[in-house]
């Protein structure tokens, strides 16, 4: 079987406390992806003020590089995508953008991020765009057009969003089907994983699923 993929979405006002220490908690969060190898990390943090966000993801690159040293022979490292904002990704020298469904399509994406010398970066040759997808179709569309992976959602239930019915794993299953890694979204744990798997996902992506559990211990049990 292909190795499993994983993809942390962050959240930082679900951690106690101040504005400060959530910053610090989300901060360890990606530490702790990285050291783990987790594939892809998106900073979700939508309400911040550009300066804001430009400074936490900084701060998050910087944990990734401080996570994963380089050696000789290094593995790829963890790669950062911001929510939305490809002026943010490009200022920090992120890896690329999760565009959400509806959003700026990833043409245009890749236009802005090429004039802007986005392809300059020695670790990435192209932006890494992933996107929102919740019907089969749109996966198609998003292989189409170029998207490097997508988000299907929702799979499952998720316990704060009852009245949002989900897919299942049949419809994940149909997502499969195209040419692009489709990574199992939404109600997403450690009991379901498998079945993602089966059903033909790339991997699984989540917020809780990362945030409330030990990181390592899930990518153990995935890639033992």
């Amino acid at each position: 079987m292909p190795r499993a993929l994983l993809y942390y979405i962050t959240d930082r006002n679900s951690f106690p406390g101040d504005e400060s220490n959530r910053r610090h908690a989300l901060l360890a969060k990606v530490a702790e992806a990285a050291r783990a190898r987790v594939d892809y990390i998106q900073l979700r943090e939508k309400d911040l003020r550009t300066r804001d966000l430009e400074q936490l993801a900084s701060a998050a690159l910087s944990a990734i590089r401080d996570a994963q040293p380089r050696t000789e022979n290094r593995e790829p490292r963890t790669a950062l995508l911001i929510n939305s904002r490809t002026d943010v990704a490009l200022a920090t020298a992120a890896d690329g953008v999760h565009l959400p469904a509806n959003s700026i399509s990833i043409e245009e994406t890749r236009r802005v991020w090429d004039l802007s010398g986005g392809t300059d970066r020695p670790h990435r040759t192209r932006a890494a765009i992933s996107l929102s997808c919740h019907r089969p179709d749109q996966v198609h569309e998003a292989a189409l057009a170029g998207a490097d992976l997508a988000l299907f959602a929702p799979v499952f239930e998720k316990k704060d969003a009852p009245n949002r019915n989900p897919v299942g794993l049949d419809v994940l299953h149909q997502a499969c089907q195209h040419h692009i890694p489709v990574f199992a979204l939404g109600g997403v744990t450690l009991d379901n994983i498998g079945a993602c798997l089966d059903a033909g996902a790339a991997g699984v992506a989540g917020i809780r699923l990362f945030q409330e559990h030990d990181i390592a211990e899930i990518v153990g049990r995935l890639r033992a």
